[in-house]
């Protein structure tokens, strides 16, 4: 049979086993990582992901690790958190689902102990599946953070944006996917975002990708608007394709992505993973027609894929949703 026009992929995280939280060790997350690839392959994943399992914060699950893990390592951000740190950072209003900062930024960005490189290296070799490797946007990272160096919302972002690309430069993936769940709530900030965002997407060996989403913390979606309004960002963006959640907020508004940037493909979120709901495979390829019907045709469409990670999510429900997505794209393109 032919390889499906249409690919399958995840957008990143899949829920840590509870074995691996019990006895955590370095073997441990090797066998835990090899098994999350394994049941990919086994569920027909053609793009798969590594689990994001070596970013899990126990301190701080509401965002599995995505910010955190990039920003505790670097240089010039201190990851102590003072009293008076957290009055401050509270009184920025737009923060307002997020109660501490997840770092303090005292000094120059540098890379520090941060290694990307040696975390996909770790994966590469667990896999002969194309595999994807994700890192969180510097726009959403910085305005994770309270910055008491720069003082400039821009100038924190860009530091960070260049501290990622020149890791990002060595890492061979087939797709290297930079995760954005900030900006759907501030378009104003595109001009911004893009820059930053183009600056890993430039130095990507493979595949450059971005993910938006309207935010996954603790299970909830935190910002709030629409498609529509990013059409300047996705005007500027230099990617290959964009990965959308679009499962949960629905495909009303995807019509007037119809027109944007020619050379961006499109990935449509399927499945929704904020629900234990399990789609049906007549769901999915229903979602699939409808997506490209609203697009003027299938031919925009690279990708689908479930709208966010599936951290949250009890294993058996994630793998009962990754075999349903298959499922339905097989169904959609009249593969069983």
């Amino acid at each position: 049979m032919t390889a499906p026009r249409i690919q399958t992929t995840l957008v990143g995280s899949y829920p840590i086993p509870s074995w691996l939280v019990a006895h955590p060790s370095d073997q441990a997350m090797k066998d835990a990582t090899a098994v999350v690839l394994h049941l990919q392959e086994l569920a027909g994943i053609d793009l798969v992901v590594d689990g994001e399992l070596y970013r899990f914060d126990p301190n701080h699950p509401e965002t599995n690790g995505m910010i955190e893990y990039f920003v505790r390592p670097m240089d010039g951000i201190r990851s102590e958190i003072r009293r008076d740190d957290i009055e401050v950072f509270r009184a920025q209003t737009h923060l307002g689902f997020r109660r501490r900062p997840a770092g303090v930024v005292e000094g120059p960005v540098g890379e520090g102990a941060l290694d990307l490189v040696e975390a996909y290296e770790r994966v590469a070799e667990l896999s002969l599946r194309p595999i994807k490797f994700t890192l969180t946007s510097p726009y959403m990272l910085a305005r994770m953070l309270l910055d008491t160096h720069y003082r400039d919302h821009a100038a924190l972002t860009l530091a960070l944006a260049d501290v990622l690309a020149a890791q990002v430069k060595a890492i061979d993936a087939a797709v290297v996917q930079v995760d954005e769940a900030n900006l759907p709530g501030r378009p104003e900030d595109a001009e911004l975002a893009a820059e930053a965002i183009n600056r890993i997407l430039d130095a990507v060996p493979g595949l450059p990708a971005v993910h938006l989403c309207f935010g996954n913390y603790g299970g909830q979606r935190i910002q709030s608007g629409n498609w529509a309004r990013l059409a300047k960002f996705f005007d500027l963006l230099r990617a290959d394709h964009i990965v959308l959640e679009l499962a949960r907020p629905g495909y009303g508004d995807l019509e007037m992505l119809r027109d944007i940037n020619p050379r961006l493909k499109l990935g449509i979120g399927v499945i929704d993973i904020k629900t234990t709901v399990v789609e049906k495979p007549g769901d999915v390829a229903a979602r699939i027609q409808i997506a490209a019907d609203l697009l003027g045709g299938a031919e925009r469409i690279a990708y689908v894929h479930p709208d966010c990670g599936f951290w949250m999510l009890a294993r058996p429900i994630a793998d009962a949703k990754i075999q349903a997505l298959v499922a339905g794209r097989d169904l959609f393109e009249g593969r069983d």
